[in-house]
């Protein structure tokens, strides 16, 4: 029985080493949203990282989470680095490019509870008196990320983060006057 357990045992690991190895090497995580409000107004939210707090999905996973703001109060440079509990992690994000009432990109660095880098993108397409807002997040899998994506459906899984931020920035964006 040992011999068996110590021959199948090995041959186990090199199959899931193979199924692995063959996932995906990047991700895209896509969704959108219309708001009813011109892009100016969109934009500003997003382009504006302390204004994330009113509508970021993951402040309501962790009221508590710490944050920090340096560089230029909104636009390209501006950064923002957090610290919170499990769900939340700990990372960074800085906004690498911004386009007003068009695209606002940010490079994204995870550092807990796992490092990775991704880039976000939001951008914001007139449609009359409204905007569709597409809030996408890609990045490139590493043998951990493909391992991870056999046992969790990630599109579902930050989609439906999406999915909750967008109605939230709806929320936020609509209850502002400006």
């Amino acid at each position: 029985m040992l011999k068996i357990i110590l021959i199948a045992l090995p041959v186990l690991i090199v199959l899931f080493c193979i199924v692995v190895t063959l996932q995906p090497a990047s991700f895209r995580v896509t969704r959108s949203a219309t708001i009813s409000a011109p892009p100016e107004r969109v934009f500003s939210h997003v382009n504006d990282l302390k204004q994330w707090e009113a509508w970021s999905p993951w402040v309501k996973l962790d009221p508590n989470a710490k944050s920090t703001f340096s560089g230029p109060a909104a636009g390209t440079g501006a950064s923002m680095t957090w610290a919170g509990n499990r769900e939340v992690g700990e990372g960074r994000m800085t906004i690498t490019d911004s386009q007003p009432n068009k695209l606002v990109q940010l490079k994204l660095e995870f550092l807990k509870p796992f490092q990775a880098v991704s880039t976000a993108e939001f951008t914001f397409t007139p449609q009359g008196n409204a905007t569709e807002v597409t809030w996408t997040m890609s990045g490139q899998n590493d043998f951990m990320g493909k391992a991870v994506s056999l046992f969790m459906d990630c599109d579902k899984m930050i989609g439906g983060q999406f999915e909750k931020g967008l109605a939230s920035l709806n929320t936020a964006v609509t209850a502002a006057k400006q």
